[in-house]
């Protein structure tokens, strides 16, 4: 975990990275998982190696916001998948 926001109730599993990034209450994210700029709203699943904020268009085609400036946003209570 590297310049993070990290709020009550998180669960970052080990080997995970996550650097630059926004965790609201209640967020899980799995072993191995690599977050980087950005942020997960309240009760959001990141699955075990799941790779959020490194490919725009992957992100987009697992319907998340991307901002015009690169920044990722995994809507509350979602559990990301892949496409």
């Amino acid at each position: 975990v590297n310049r993070c926001v990290v709020s009550c109730g998180v669960r970052i599993n080990s080997y995970a990275q996550v650097e630059e990034s926004l965790l609201f209450d209640g967020v899980y994210v799995g072993r191995r998982a690599r977050l980087r700029r950005t942020i997960v709203d309240k009760f959001a699943t990141i699955p075990e190696g799941m790779e959020i904020g490194f490919d725009p268009e992957l992100d987009r085609a697992r319907r998340l916001t991307v901002t015009p400036s690169g920044i990722t946003v995994v809507p509350r209570s979602m559990k990301v998948q892949d496409p």
